[in-house]
Formats: C-alpha cells, structure tokens, sequence
C-alpha cells in the first residue's frame, strides 16, 4: 500500500458579492484547486430600498468555508477576504450582533438627504476629501439613517457600544470571534467618511453626515495581521487572515498586479472600470478617485474609478420580465435582430459618468415588429453601451488605452464581449477566469503570506481570451451617438 500523498499548501479566498458568496483554493503554483459557491438573494421593503439579511449572509460564507476547508489533499495556510463595497450594516460590539439588515449599494432610501447636502455647503468639501461625487451609492447617509433609527440620540454609538461599517469590517468580527475591529482602507475610501490625502476617518466629515467617530471601526492596511478564524462551525480555528479588498479592487490586483496603465471593467450587478493612476491625476467629470488598497508599508495605491449603477440588474430585470433566467435571455437575445431598440436602465438613477439621481429607466426605439429578442438583445447591449461610453472619460485623464480588460460572470457571454470591442474600438482581454475577485485577493494574500513576490503572479494568472475590434470608427459613432440621444431621454424625464 503506498503512503498517502503530502497535503498542498493553498490560500482559501472569500469573495463576499451581492448575488452570493463565492470561494477557491489556490495552491502554490497558482493552480486553482477547487471552488465553491453559494446564491443570496435581496429583498425589497419598499420603492428605492434593497436589503440583504446579515444571517444569510453569514450562513453563505460559513457554507463555502466549509466545503473548501474539507477538501481533500489541500491544506489551506491563509484567507483571503473579498468583499461588496459601500453596503452598510450596524452590528453589537461586543458580541457582533447585526441591528440592521445590510443596506445594499443599490439602496437609494437617502436620495433626499443626498440631494440636500449636494446643494448645500459642504458639497465641495464632501467630494473633495473622498473623491466621490454625493450619491445614496455611498455609505455614509445610509449608515446615518440607520443609527437614526436605532439610535437616534447617538448615545451607544459615541460610547463605541455599536459598530455601523462596511462588510470586511463585520466579517471580520464575526471571523475571528469578535477579536478584530478594523475596516480595509480601500473599503473605508467608498464611504465619504475616508479623507484620501490621510486615509484616515475625516473629523469633519463624519460631523457632516452625522456619524460618530466612535462607531466607525479602525482603518487597517489591505495586508497585514486581520486576526485568525476562531468558532467558525465547519473550519478549524487559526487560519490566519492575511488580505482583505473590495471586489473590484481584487479584480483589478488580478488584472494588474500593481501596474499602472490597465483599465479593468468588473462587469456584476454593476459594473465598475477602474485603473491605477497617479496621486496627483485630476479626475474628469463621473469619475471618481479612491484607493484601490494599501499594502502594509507602502503608501496607498490611488485610482480612478466609474462606478455603473445597473449592469446585471438590467440583464435579470428583463429576464424577469420574459419569464426566463439570465442564461436564457442571452439565447434569446443572441437570436434578436440589429435594431436601434435601447435600454437604458436608469432603474434608480443613473451611476457614472453622469451622476444623476432623477434619471428614469427608458426604452427607445420600438417598432411593430419589436418583440422579446430584441428586447433581450437591447438588455445585454446595454452593459458594453455603458462600459465604452465610460471609457471615454477614463482617456480624458490617462490617455489612449490600449485594450480593456474584462471580468466577472456576464463575461461568459461571447457575443457580448466581441460587441464591447466593437463599441469600444479597442481589443477586449477577457480574463482566464470570469470571477476574478477571489483570484486577486488570494494573490495578494498569498505574497503577505511569502507564497509568492509580486514578479510571480504573471505567471500565476490564467491566460484570458482576446477579442479584437471589426467595426469601424462611423460605426461605433453612429451607435454611441444613438445611446447618447437614450441617455439624453432617460435624463429629460427626471420629474
């Protein structure tokens, strides 16, 4: 009988997302061993409202945790923490309780509130320390209206009694069994809370939006010492956690492992493009800076980022609406006729570059012999018409890019992807992996755990697939121009 084959070291990754939980283990070489998934759903209280249920939550997580710490012949050295950014949930300090459900990103309860303060005095000095334009996307109003509504007096909140943060922050906690109170810096930056010259929590800010400092976690580096698993049923305790990320800065640490010069397009729920810049680039009008992450050590690592409000959410409205699943709208839209239907769906708003609140969802260009195909084409088209009219801007402050480089599960959809370089007129690199969120906080885990150096990770990532361009420029003109005259619809009719 010969002896049983030595375990493999491997990084275990955590890619909390809006429409679930994901996991992978990546082991040495940079293979991916094995991954694991589990689906969370939303509810809707009311018009404008979209919660999750921080249980369900937890349940996801603990689920995938499980499956990967028990597969076979794999042994996990590290965790990799990735996250949905900007939600917001209120939590017990003590003992990690939630006090609310979690406020999705998509939540648009503090439009008013948003609206009052972008006309008001201290709009400048918002969007000058964050860098981010005022909109209900962003935590801070929302973590507002929630301590309004459990503790409206700001009593246990600036005695440091109850905790309002980001996902990382409440994860965290609840990892290491209430050992670690530390929000990641990048998610920190996504609240209007962060001042982006200290990346520090803002005195002044936190006064505007009404948030005391004392309930806001601390600010910690991406890498470094988060703690250890402890009391996670399924897992044992000690695993160290290692990296923590945004979604969509993991993607982009994927794409470019640190390089200035890639612009990403994380195409989910949302969509997010995002590139590294300079700490000194101006931003153009709808983009927004941030940080991307903070390596212990280092200085932060700034970026440009538009933020598209409704990417997967169009593709699963219509589907909804035909009475079919993602998958079967993009058959379906597959076989729809080249026709000048748009959707723009400015469900809640429009997120960049336009930033505008009043937006409505529109659909231009029906005709008799419109019908479910075209409908569901025009539905999938809308995620590359906002993508390449996005970037755009991006070349405002960065010049020519080259390519653009794609991710996220929508990716899977050829056609989509050969129609996005199309639009865009540039070549499309679809990574080799359409989830990249795990993979790029697995990599940077893994480079503070000493697995790998950064010079490593070319060759660690999977090769993607290239999509080049075969329109012409009076082509893509004429598309864009008609998808600019849809936005200039959905815009004029805002109430």
């Amino acid at each position: 009988m010969s002896p049983a084959s030595p375990a493999r070291d491997a990084v275990l990754a955590l890619d909390q997302g809006t429409s679930g939980t994901k996991g992978m283990l990546v082991a040495e070489d940079g293979m991916v061993l094995a991954t694991a998934h589990r689906a969370l759903g939303q509810q809707y209280p009311q018009p404008g409202r979209v919660e999750q249920e921080p249980e369900a939550v937890w349940t996801t997580v603990v689920e995938v945790l499980r499956e990967l710490a028990a597969h076979e012949g794999v042994r996990p050295v590290g965790l990799g923490l990735s996250v949905q950014r900007e939600a917001v949930l209120a939590w017990e300090r003590a003992t990690g309780r939630p006090l609310s459900r979690l406020v999705s990103w998509q939540d648009r309860r503090t439009t008013e509130r948003c609206a009052e303060l972008a006309e008001g005095p201290h709009a400048g000095l918002i969007t000058g320390r964050t860098g981010l334009p005022v909109d209900p996307m962003f935590s801070a109003t929302k973590a507002a209206w929630l301590l309004d509504d459990i503790d409206p007096g700001r009593g246990p909140a600036c005695a440091g009694l109850l905790r309002v943060g980001t996902v990382d922050a409440w994860l965290l906690h609840r990892l290491t069994g209430g050992a670690t109170d530390a929000i990641e810096t990048g998610s920190a930056s996504r609240t209007q809370l962060l001042n982006l010259a200290t990346a520090e929590w803002d005195p002044e800010l936190a006064e505007v939006f009404d948030v005391p400092l004392e309930t806001l976690p601390e600010v910690t580096a991406s890498t470094g010492d988060f703690g250890r698993l402890r009391g996670v049923p399924g897992v044992p305790d000690g695993l160290p956690v290692a990296a923590v990320l945004g979604d969509s800065h993991a993607a982009l640490f994927a794409q470019s492992h640190g390089r200035q010069g890639v612009v990403k397009a994380t195409y989910g729920s949302g969509s997010s493009l995002m590139a590294l810049c300079p700490k000194d680039v101006k931003p153009p009008d709808g983009i927004a800076r941030t940080i991307a992450w903070r390596i212990a050590g280092e200085d932060p690592a700034c970026a440009l980022e538009a933020n598209i409000a409704s990417a997967g959410t169009a593709v699963r409205w219509a589907a909804r609406l035909l009475g079919m699943d993602a998958a079967g709208l993009a058959e379906l839209a597959a076989t729809g006729r080249d026709s000048e239907l748009h959707l723009v769906p400015a469900f809640d708003g429009l997120g960049a570059p336009y930033w505008d609140r009043d937006a409505r969802a529109v659909l231009c260009g029906i005709q008799q012999d419109t019908g479910p195909a075209e409908l569901a084409r025009a539905a999938v088209e809308s995620l590359a018409y906002q993508v390449a009219d996005t970037l755009t801007r991006f070349e405002d402050a960065l010049g020519p890019v080259s390519q653009l480089c794609a991710d996220g599960g929508p990716t899977a959809n050829e056609r989509l992807m050969s129609f996005q370089a199309d639009l865009a007129g540039r070549p499309v690199l679809r990574a080799g992996l359409p989830e990249l969120s795990a993979l790029g906080v697995a990599q940077l885990a893994g480079v503070a755990l000493g697995i790998w150096s950064e010079a490593d990770l070319e060759t660690a990532t999977p090769p993607g697939t290239r999509f080049a361009p075969t329109k012409d420029l009076a082509w893509r003109s004429a598309r864009m121009a008609d998808w600019r005259r849809a936005i200039t619809r959905a815009r004029a009719t805002a109430p």
